[in-house]
């Protein structure tokens, strides 16, 4: 007898060559068979009745068999077999295709559910090649599970296998505690396996899916607070309120209500008695950089050192320019460390850092080394938060006794996946855009109209202004049919229809220098147009740049696009933002028509959300984080709130789960997490 960690060949009508099949699916062992959850049910419990039934919709329909014809050959010399049913609205034709056997095994004057794509004509319905179950079989199962299939492993196989697996559900390890089945009224482990697999009547599939979604996101925010708490106990740099009135008046231009606003927590976070842990989340253009300076300035009037981390050396050269400007006035001297720095440079800076005389240091992943040494670093910042992991924010954290961390992102999170991925963060938004900023026009395009796009183009050029590009390809690729490859759109389209302009190229397979160069030539006006992958995403600001033509829209997600869209838009001109597609697809269409109605960055991410799933913000690159596997961003957000509720119950209770009695626990979060690369104890 086969144990649950065994290999899911041993499993009863499994074997050696449908194991293979699993595998594709990553399912190795029974116990992960039992946790490959189905991913959509057929519900006979309210069949359809002929008539009513949707045209070109998958549904159930209860019918009674009247006749069987004879069987016939079709074009193709394929056999075709039909029966005919029907129920008091009319009738309904069932066809198979060489499968004699499905048509034989019904008896008529039986009725029956047929499950299937319904075709047809309003008066006469018909399905090809239903799913079929009697009526006592309805009555033991009313909810069919649906699995994922792959090559060689149909649904039907999947769906017996993961039934004979249910055998052994008992041996799987319940990581909740029972006082929390308890208060929250959910089933063991094992009964909610049984029920997300073979679920009796819809209450038992709702129990079974509110317990184990409850679990998902349990063990998920624990993982989450563990990480992102580490230290947060220990003293911080202590500050003393100060009046912020002189930074405000040295500004050409008055800040606004929510710059000031999430100043004003940022400062009650730096004078309490734990290190801030803060999330800056504010549109594209919103005006992060100086809810910064003026944190900074408030940590330099208190004697501590600052450290901005930015992911590239361009865009850290323009931090610290624009830093300086503000703040050296005060007495702030602002520090460079990035990885092109000559050695003497290099010497110098550290230096400074190391005795003090560097009031802010700002650089890239060079600051993360084990030669900088700070004096007293108070405040650490880091820019564009998502261009890097949760470790390499730990190093910057780890460079000073738990000094606070401010985060900032400019791409906007729903609500609820910023309760889930900063659960213990607190969060600060900039919901304003300062003022004299227009907003951006957009349209959408199909590729026809491109030629036409182009005299647009050339007449802003004329005007003075720059050009953004955008494509998704580096080079071409058969398999990508015709998703524009740079290279080849930078030759044969933009040189050919631009002919008198000055164009650059960008994309990741330049060396660092060479991509520093081209967008240094575009910054100072002396390229007319830039044609670049996504690598400008995160980007200097060029506010003489008007136009941003994005090719193959479709391609990419509304927040990336939305992301895209705010490199212009940074001056006092119109600007716009020209979205070229040749989709067919109507979904896709009304996708991108809908970017063109809205600016509003949160509006966008919960579209977003809804559309395309946590994918966009889960990438490996950003967190690392476990996917979801039953949950619903969407849909189970209060679920989400009991779980986080719970989760920092226990993390405030037990000494980072090292109880005895929550040794299960921990052992399934440490298992989730192992990617992070740090420890939870």
């Amino acid at each position: 007898m086969p144990t649950i960690n065994d290999s899911v060949q041993f499993l009863k009508g499994v074997g050696p060559a449908f194991a293979k099949k699993f595998e594709k699916l990553g399912i190795l062992t029974i116990r992960d068979l039992l946790l490959c959850y189905p991913r959509k049910y057929i519900d006979y419990t309210q069949p359809y009745t002929v008539v009513s039934a949707p045209y070109d919709v998958e549904c159930c329909v209860r019918a009674t068999v009247l006749q069987k014809e004879p069987a016939r050959r079709v074009k193709g010399g394929r056999v075709m077999n039909r029966v005919l049913a029907a129920d008091d609205s009319g009738i309904l034709a069932l066809s198979w295709f060489n499968a004699p056997y499905a048509a034989d095994k019904l008896e008529v004057g039986e009725t029956y559910y047929f499950e299937g794509r319904i075709g047809g004509t309003l008066t006469r319905r018909e399905i090809s090649h239903p799913l079929v179950r009697t009526v006592a079989q309805v009555a033991a199962c009313p909810f069919v599970a649906v699995y994922p299939g792959t090559d060689g492993l149909p649904a039907a196989r999947h769906a017996s296998c993961a039934h004979a697996a249910l055998a052994f559900a008992d041996q799987l390890v319940d990581p909740l505690p029972p006082e929390l089945l308890t208060r929250y009224r959910m089933p063991a482990k094992a009964q909610a396996v049984r029920g997300i697999h073979a679920p009796k009547n819809a209450d038992d599939l709702a129990a079974a899916r509110r317990r184990l979604i409850f679990e998902e996101l349990y063990l998920l925010q624990i993982g989450i607070f563990l990480l992102r708490s580490h230290g947060r106990r220990k003293t911080s740099a202590p500050m003393h309120p100060l009046d912020l009135g002189p930074f405000w008046r040295s500004l050409p231009y008055p800040p606004t209500g929510a710059q000031k606003r999430s100043t004003e927590e940022i400062l009650a976070d730096l004078c309490g008695d734990v290190p801030m842990n803060r999330l800056l989340q504010g549109d594209v253009g919103s005006g992060k950089t100086l809810v910064a300076a003026a944190a900074i300035w408030f940590a330099a009037q208190n004697g501590w050192q600052s450290a901005m981390l930015a992911p590239t050396e361009i865009l850290a050269r323009q931090h610290a320019a624009t830093l300086a400007d503000r703040l050296e006035p005060f007495g702030v001297n602002v520090t460079l460390l990035v990885g092109g720095m000559k050695a003497k440079e290099k010497r110098i800076a550290l230096e400074a850092i190391a005795d003090g005389r560097a009031n802010l240091v700002v650089g890239t992943h060079a600051v993360l080394t084990d030669t900088v040494e700070f004096k007293n670093l108070g405040l650490a910042i880091v820019d564009e938060q998502h261009r890097f992991g949760v470790r390499q924010r730990g190093l910057l954290a780890g460079k000073a006794q738990s000094p606070h961390l401010l985060v900032m992102s400019a791409t906007p999170i729903p609500r609820t996946l910023g309760l889930l991925m900063y659960g213990d963060l607190d969060i600060s938004v900039l919901d304003e855009l300062p003022p004299g900023r227009k907003p951006i026009k957009t349209w959408f395009i199909t590729g026809k109209k491109r030629r036409d796009m182009y005299g647009f183009l050339d007449k802003q050029i004329a005007a003075g202004h720059q050009v953004y590009i955008v494509c998704p390809a580096i080079e071409e690729n058969e398999a990508m049919g015709d998703l524009q490859a740079v290279t080849t759109y930078y030759t044969e389209t933009a040189c050919a229809l631009l002919p008198n302009r000055r164009i650059g190229l960008l994309h990741g397979k330049l060396k660092p220098k060479e991509k520093d160069d081209v967008m240094q030539r575009f910054k100072a006006g002396e390229l007319d147009v830039l044609v670049s992958t996504t690598v400008i995403e995160v980007g200097v600001d060029v506010p003489n740049a008007t136009v941003m033509v994005i090719e193959n829209a479709e391609r990419f997600g509304l927040s990336a696009l939305h992301q895209l869209r705010g490199r212009v838009g940074r001056g006092s001109a119109q600007s716009y933002c020209v979205l070229v597609s040749g989709t067919k697809n109507e979904e896709t269409k009304k996708r991108l028509q809908a970017l063109c109605k809205t600016t509003d960055g949160f509006q966008i991410a919960e579209q977003d959300l809804a559309l395309r799933g946590p994918g966009d913000f889960f990438g490996s690159r950003q967190h690392g984080l476990p996917l979801l596997k039953v949950a619903s961003l969407q849909m189970d957000l209060e679920t989400l709130q009991d779980a986080q509720q719970a989760a920092a119950a226990v993390i405030q209770t037990a000494d980072s789960l090292n109880a005895p009695e929550l040794a299960p626990l921990k052992a399934r979060v440490e298992a989730l997490f192992t990617r992070q690369e740090v420890s939870l104890n």
